[in-house]
């Protein structure tokens, strides 16, 4: 892949596929939650239980591709700030930072506040910190693994994210920031990065959180744990409903088909029959159809 400093970055990100920078978002209520547990820790669950017991917005890491107005561009600037910053390393993250994207969350789960978990914790002082994650490490590094790690093998969908704004910048996000940033291998290769260095990486990611946090103010906590220490932890009441549980294999294959979608009308809109067209029926004749494509290489 091309050195995310190369300038030809630079061109493709101002002029060819920028945007209309979004309304930057003011916050009205403060951030009160940061779950900053790993993707595949039960993070979806844990945002629709937040959402339960009270905390609207609760910000999950599929807003930033499906939200409209779509602030992916935005998370691009933070994350080269994060890791393309001043060469003396000294870069500090204020509310300044995060608020015109997440002014409107009381709570946060999932990619954003896993990536950018330390800056959070620092910029959010006042706001308790979840430490979500799955007990059984080889479970997690499997489900992992199954899921974000073959991210650069859907090719249809990285060819269509050259063919408009959104769709690029969907692609940009993750494939080319914030999994590579959080898996140490900005080189591009999310697969490697996440099969050859996922598990130090939680364990590196557990450690410093519970070196950034007093005690008091984390919990540490997985989906089997349910309800009760959530809430005690919140100080909120016991809901009746069974708590959620949602994402399971199932979920993410529904998550890639939308997003699948998503992308076609984006290559449909910008380039009519020609790539969109090729692309989306080849893909819906082997998703959804169930055919086998088989290609030599």
């Amino acid at each position: 892949m091309v050195p995310l400093s190369s300038p030809i970055w630079y061109i493709l990100e101002n002029y060819i596929y920028a945007l209309p920078p979004p309304p930057p978002r003011i916050r009205t209520k403060p951030l009160e939650v940061i779950c900053v547990g790993l993707p595949r820790s039960g993070t979806e669950s844990l945002q629709h239980a937040l959402l339960t017991l009270g905390y609207d917005h609760t910000y999950h890491g599929w807003d930033i591709i499906y939200e409209e107005p779509n602030y992916a561009q935005e998370w691009v600037k933070l994350c080269r700030k994060k890791w393309f910053g001043p060469p003396s390393g000294r870069t500090t993250f204020t509310p300044l930072d995060f608020d015109p994207l997440i002014g409107h969350s009381t709570a946060l789960t999932d990619a954003a506040a896993s990536v950018f978990a330390a800056e959070l914790i620092q910029a959010y002082p006042s706001a308790k910190v979840i430490l979500n994650h799955r007990p059984d490490e080889d479970a997690w590094h499997n489900s992992i693994s199954t899921t974000i790690a073959r991210g650069e093998s859907l090719w249809h969908l990285w060819l269509m994210s050259w063919t408009s704004g959104p769709c690029f910048w969907s692609w940009h996000v993750y494939l080319r920031f914030m999994w590579p940033g959080l898996f140490r291998c900005l080189d591009g290769n999310v697969e490697r990065g996440v099969k050859g260095n996922g598990r130090w990486v939680a364990r590196e990611h557990y450690a410093m959180v519970r070196g950034l946090v007093p005690k008091e103010r984390l919990l540490e906590w997985s989906v089997e744990d349910g309800w009760g220490r959530l809430c005690e932890f919140l100080e909120k009441e016991v809901p009746k409903e069974e708590f959620p549980h949602v994402n399971a294999a199932k979920g993410w294959v529904g998550h890639e088909r939308r997003l699948a979608r998503r992308y076609i009308l984006g290559a449909l809109r910008n380039v009519g029959v020609g790539v969109g067209v090729v692309v989306g029926l080849w893909y819906l004749c082997k998703e959804i159809l169930g055919l086998r494509v088989m290609m030599a290489v």
